[in-house]
């Protein structure tokens, strides 16, 4: 896999779920992902990271709680929310990216 700073400094419209496996609304938030990569296809790209594995990145991006959603394109950051969100608010933040 590239590297983070790689994959977001695409063009790609990338969302980042930073996430961690004993977090309830991180479990929540699974099946709305692959809802959303199953309507919008390649229209985004979907990236996970677990807040534990990955500490010095989530230091960087100041992530204190999880889930934090994080859009970005070409390296910037468009957008973040912290905490679950259902399908239909979420599909919406990243068609306004789009």
């Amino acid at each position: 896999m590239e590297n983070f700073n790689e994959i977001i400094a695409s063009e790609q419209l990338t969302l980042v779920d930073f996430f961690a496996t004993w977090c309830g609304p991180c479990k929540m938030m699974h099946p709305v992902l692959e809802q959303l990569k199953a309507e919008m296809g390649d229209a985004v790209r979907i990236i996970k990271i677990d807040v534990d594995k990955n500490e010095a990145l989530c230091n960087d991006y100041r992530i204190q709680s999880v889930p934090t959603l994080m859009l970005f394109r070409n390296g910037q950051s468009l957008w973040r929310q912290s905490g679950a969100l259902a399908i239909n608010d979420l599909k919406r933040i990243v068609e306004q990216h789009l």
